[in-house]
């Protein structure tokens, strides 16, 4: 018996909050502008849970400050399972640690269900001297400070990905963040930074064009969208990972019977063939776990890019 059929046969007060719900549209927080991965992900999961839940939810793109001005509203708002956020690495897990001053913390979400995750991975331009992810280390460890990372930003996970290889492997390569991840590839593919750490689905389709190169990718297992490049924990550094992802949460205090209804239909929606070919053909790996587990992801997360952002030294105001 699922916990929501445990509290509808008790008829408790939760069930009782949640047992109408949803009376109305619900609304889907995106907390970055139309036409990212976020963005695209968010209108996914709306359209299957719009069908599990037999009404519409509606995708509001909200985005600013990396993310954290859409996750503040959904944080102060009504905890009644009719605002959910599309949660996600960095406005849920770096940003704690990135920004002096926080308007939420993790104890104002209910996290519902991690849905992807996607690694980051390391890329090259093809001339680049070093033509795989052992051949990096040494060119690195060679010429301490000669060589250059690009990300798409100061404090993004490709920035402080590096800044856990950096650790890991006691090299020293200069950072160039960029604006975003276009220009950053534009230059990697020109030879004017090294190399780049960025999700894999931005950086697909120069890799499969060869463009790039893939040296290596940021996750426990090896890609699937990239089955012939290795990971950097089967590469001499077990237990390495700096993976983006993608989670279903609302606000705190929503009623238990509306968490776990939506985490069924979330689970539903994920199971959606269409669904899964989409996000899989990108290479990001479809998860739909629990809320127990997802809550205990979250936290782990938050460690660890927290302490990659304090031996960065990245901060925003």
């Amino acid at each position: 018996m699922t916990a929501f059929a445990a509290l509808a046969a008790l008829g408790g007060p939760a069930c009782a909050q949640g047992g109408d719900w949803p009376s109305r549209p619900v609304k889907l927080v995106v907390p970055f502008p139309p036409g990212g991965s976020t963005d695209a992900v968010g209108r996914m999961l709306a359209a299957g849970l719009s069908k599990e839940l037999g009404q519409t939810v509606i995708v509001e793109n909200k985005g600013g400050a990396n993310g954290n001005i859409g996750s503040d509203a959904v944080a102060k708002a009504e905890p009644d399972g009719h605002t959910l956020l599309l949660s996600g690495v960095g406005s849920n897990a770096i940003n704690y640690a990135l920004y002096q001053s926080m308007p939420y913390r993790d104890a104002d979400f209910s996290h519902i269900s991690l849905l992807a995750t996607g690694p980051n991975v390391l890329v090259a331009n093809p001339e680049f001297p070093a033509r795989t992810f052992a051949e990096l280390i040494k060119l690195a460890r060679e010429n301490p400070g000669k060589y250059t990372h690009a990300s798409s930003g100061n404090g993004s996970s490709g920035h402080l990905a590096m800044e856990m290889l950096k650790q890991a492997a006691k090299i020293d390569l200069m950072h160039v963040p960029y604006k975003g991840g276009a220009a950053a590839i534009t230059d990697t593919i020109a030879g004017r930074v090294s190399v780049l750490f960025l999700n894999q689905d931005n950086l697909l389709p120069q890799v499969q064009a060869g463009k790039l190169r893939a040296l290596a990718v940021a996750s426990a297992k090896r890609n699937p969208a990239y089955p012939d490049t290795p990971t950097i924990a089967e590469s001499g550094y077990p237990g390495f990972a700096a993976e983006s992802w993608f989670g279903l949460s609302a606000p705190a205090r929503t009623p238990p019977a509306v968490i776990e209804r939506l985490h069924q239909a979330t689970v539903k929606a994920l199971a959606d063939p269409a669904t899964r070919q989409k996000l899989e053909s990108v290479g990001f790996v479809v998860v739909g776990n629990d809320p127990k587990a997802f809550s205990a992801f979250v936290g782990n997360e938050i460690a660890k890019w927290g302490a990659a952002a304090k031996a960065s030294g990245a901060r925003m105001d």
